[in-house]
């Protein structure tokens, strides 16, 4: 991985789940639990039903979120305060990670499909906290989520970041579309590698790449 990729860089943009900790702690199991719960109580369907269309929802309208508030018109706030109500004990800090990005040159921030006090606990947790500049949540792209350009454009903007002169790293490959369209390296960050033209980088080790990186 050459690091003249990333001379230019002078912003950093990190998505939360599955990216700055390990799949293997499973958060987001946890979440789409609570996910399912909430369409089955909301929209008063069986779980099998909410699964339904707790995916259909993830995949025309990017989140389960923007389908509910998209096709019932429902309150983002409460729903984002319920399925996120998940234990941490998973967690563990990562004083390496930590240190990785606090020498990065330039900016660095979360972009999460999350809210951001989920985040800012998921941050705390892994010892992270100080080490960003911003943490932006769905509700800061006024709950249009990832993978949609216009959000991207929303949080980039709000924070004043050029994207040419950007890096982002995600674990979702069809959230790396718009960043790649808007000049970004795009940094896929999983366990397998996928291979797309918008795809630049792919680790499975956060902290490993950005050591070698500096």
């Amino acid at each position: 991985m050459p690091a003249q990729y990333f001379d230019h860089v002078g912003a950093w943009v990190f998505d939360l789940d599955n990216t700055l900790y390990p799949p293997q702690a499973r958060l987001f199991d946890q979440i789409e639990v609570k996910m399912t719960q909430y369409v089955m109580q909301i929209l008063n369907v069986n779980r099998a039903e909410a699964d339904r269309l707790r995916n259909k929802y993830w995949r025309e309208h990017g989140t389960t979120l923007a389908g509910l508030m998209q096709e019932h018109d429902i309150d983002p706030d409460p729903y984002l305060v319920a399925v996120h109500e998940i234990s941490l004990d998973h967690l563990e800090p990562d004083a390496q990670l930590s240190d990785h990005i606090r020498a990065l040159p330039g900016r660095k921030i979360v972009y999460t499909n999350g809210c951001a006090p989920y985040a800012e606990r998921v941050i705390c947790r892994r010892g992270l906290t100080g080490v960003f500049d911003a943490v932006y949540g769905v509700e800061h792209a006024d709950f249009l989520p990832k993978p949609q350009h216009e959000a991207f454009e929303r949080i980039f903007t709000r924070d004043g970041v050029d994207p040419r002169g950007a890096a982002i790293f995600e674990d979702e490959v069809r959230n790396l579309k718009a960043p790649h369209a808007m000049g970004m390296q795009t940094v896929h960050v999983a366990p397998e590698p996928e291979h797309h033209a918008h795809i630049h980088h792919h680790t499975a080790d956060l902290t490993g790449f950005l050591g070698r990186l500096l």
